[in-house]
């Protein structure tokens, strides 16, 4: 399993940086120092790997999402935790992925489908909930739409017609868009809590 997991992480990283089309499996053996029959002893073929691939990685990030959430004391403390989060996980990311997954890998690109509108939906839609009950999210706000809004919103990144890659960094994107979104959905004493976590930060 140890292996297996080694040979996922590589793979993504390679994935990650420069699209899963332009990858081969000699590139990811290559990269790991090992020859193409062990990848093959672990993976039926390319399309197997990057399916086990994407899902490793949206499994790690359903799992720091869930300790950001434990951890942090209210809903915009969790909001900031996952753009610390975020910045890290998004970093150097290549916005192709999202499309060679689209026309290339059918069944990664169901499995992030059902990530989006599941796992990701379930955790936009408690931390709306949890500011409101909290009191530091407006009372008045349309919790259905925006976490339909808020996912959205998060998928612009992945777009490079919006923002290219020559001009913009993936981290950047998600990060100024989430705050924006944070800012939207703010009571008063959140507005307070949001400049206390930003500062803290800039320290």
């Amino acid at each position: 399993m140890e292996v297996q997991e080694r040979i996922l992480d590589t793979a993504f990283g390679l994935f990650r940086q420069y699209g899963t089309r332009s990858i081969t499996m000699d590139d990811i053996a290559t990269r790991m120092g090992i020859s193409k029959k062990t990848l093959y002893a672990h993976f039926v073929d390319k399309d197997d790997m990057v399916v086990h691939s994407i899902r490793r990685y949206l499994e790690i990030m359903q799992e720091e999402d869930r300790l950001a959430r434990e951890r942090s004391a209210n809903a915009i403390e969790e909001l900031f935790e996952t753009m610390n989060m975020m910045d890290v996980k998004l970093r150097n990311m290549n916005p192709v992925i999202m499309l060679d997954l689209q026309k290339f890998h059918s069944k990664a690109f169901t499995v992030f489908q059902e990530y989006r509108n599941n796992s990701l939906h379930t955790i936009i839609r408690g931390n709306l909930e949890r500011g409101i009950a909290e009191g530091l999210y407006r009372k008045d706000l349309d919790v259905n739409i925006l976490t339909q809004f808020r996912i959205a919103s998060a998928m612009l990144c992945f777009q490079p017609e919006a923002f290219p890659m020559d001009g913009y960094e993936m981290s950047r994107v998600q990060r100024v868009l989430l705050e924006h979104f944070l800012y939207g959905v703010a009571a008063e004493e959140g507005f307070r809590l949001i400049e206390k976590y930003k500062q803290q930060q800039t320290k």
